[in-house]
């Protein structure tokens, strides 16, 4: 099983693959595979950040009770 690449370096990847396809030098078959990859990529990312808003919403406590709110960031 392959390990998981943490955010920052899935984010970093992920810039990678845009330059190199926003170079427009690879040819159309690695592209495609390329923008594949980049969005398994985006949607992992998007997914932790997801998750990790709702841990935040859930630590946030007012008044003694446990309340949820947006995170402001």
């Amino acid at each position: 099983m392959a390990k998981e690449l943490k955010f920052e370096e899935q984010m970093k990847k992920l810039e990678a693959i845009v330059d190199v396809l926003e170079s427009g030098q690879i040819p159309l078959e690695e592209s495609l595979k390329k923008y594949e990859e980049g969005v398994g990529l985006l949607r992992s990312c998007r997914k932790r950040l997801d998750e990790t808003k709702r841990k935040v919403e859930i630590l946030v406590k007012k008044g003694g009770k446990l309340t949820l709110e947006p995170f402001e960031g």
